[in-house]
């Protein structure tokens, strides 16, 4: 496909007059770039490389086109690779789930699949943002930006999962836990493209979030996956979203889980301190850090219970 060359900064004369005067200044508006659309992985790879590190991949843009807007990011190039085939998808093979990442966020919560076999994940996608959102951002999109309120990253952690890439050299797999790296910062290269995720499916798991109302981004969120068996925990993961800089496990609450008998009692126990060990946490005017480690303790819990009655069903 040709590509086409955008100005989007090129408007009638009371557009330009509105955007000299608004508080923000002319940087609402983008800069110049070239919009090309990749027909295939191998395509969108080839026109990736060729950008020199100035491109950018475009899904549901709900990420980057905001960051674009203000001029936070400025690629030359904007490729589309919403149109790639088989780059979206919910599919189990041989006891595992794959998720392609362009697959929308409503696709997921909605998916049979998913609430029936993996129901933490259909739960994630559907706190999401709005309907809107839901319908056009994409998996691979969210956890490619790495928001430090995102959701899906907490609760890719709590199942163990892993972030299939591929780029010029070929297929890569990485870990959950070592793909969220820092704030906005992913094991991702530049000239790397998200395949999609993968994990083994538990129905013993639950998300909860205490989200902002307007944006619907998690100040607290707590992903909560758990092993039980004859009425005790033999294990549990618990990944955590919102409080600091990027998605981290609840290292504490798993090690005050494992091997208990669940009661009210020790669920309240292992997850009342939860946030006391966090360091640096996120502080805005949605809530201060004190606020955020107590809601880590909070959510903790609402996660855990919600988890365990998922357990015995």
């Amino acid at each position: 496909m040709k590509s086409v060359r955008c100005h989007p900064h090129r408007h009638d004369a009371a557009t330009r007059e509105a955007v000299a005067h608004h508080p923000w200044g002319p940087d609402v508006i983008p800069s110049t770039f070239e919009y090309q659309r990749a027909t295939s992985l191998e395509d969108a790879i080839a026109k990736l490389q060729a950008t020199n590190g100035t491109g950018k991949l475009l899904a549901g843009g709900h990420s980057l086109i905001p960051l674009m807007k203000l001029r936070l990011s400025e690629p030359t190039v904007l490729i589309d690779i919403s149109h790639i085939p088989n780059h979206a998808g919910i599919r189990e093979r041989d006891g595992v789930i794959e998720i392609g990442a362009g697959t929308v966020h409503h696709d997921i919560a909605t998916s049979p699949l998913l609430t029936a076999r993996c129901p933490i994940l259909s739960e994630t996608a559907s706190e999401i943002g709005d309907q809107q959102v839901r319908n056009l951002g994409t998996l691979g999109g969210s956890i490619a930006h790495a928001d430090p309120s995102a959701d899906y990253p907490a609760t890719l952690l709590a199942l163990d999962g892993e972030v299939c890439l591929v780029g010029p050299n070929g297929e890569r797999v990485v870990k959950a836990q070592n793909f969220f790296q820092n704030v906005f910062t992913v094991d991702l290269a530049p000239n790397e493209i998200i395949l999609g995720v993968r994990f083994v499916p538990s129905r013993a798991g639950a998300y909860a979030k205490l989200r902002q109302r307007a944006s619907h981004f998690a100040i607290v969120g707590v992903a909560a996956v758990l092993q039980v068996k004859k009425g005790v925990i033999q294990s549990a993961r618990v990944g955590l979203t919102g409080a600091i800089s990027h998605a981290t496990r609840l290292r504490s609450v798993e090690a005050a889980l494992a091997g208990q008998t669940p009661s009210p009692a020790t669920i309240a126990a292992a997850t009342k301190t939860a946030g006391n060990r966090l360091e640096n946490l996120n502080a805005d005017l949605h809530g201060s850090q004190d606020y955020r480690r107590a809601m880590v303790g909070v959510f903790a819990r609402r996660a855990v219970e919600k988890a365990l009655d998922r357990a015995g069903k």
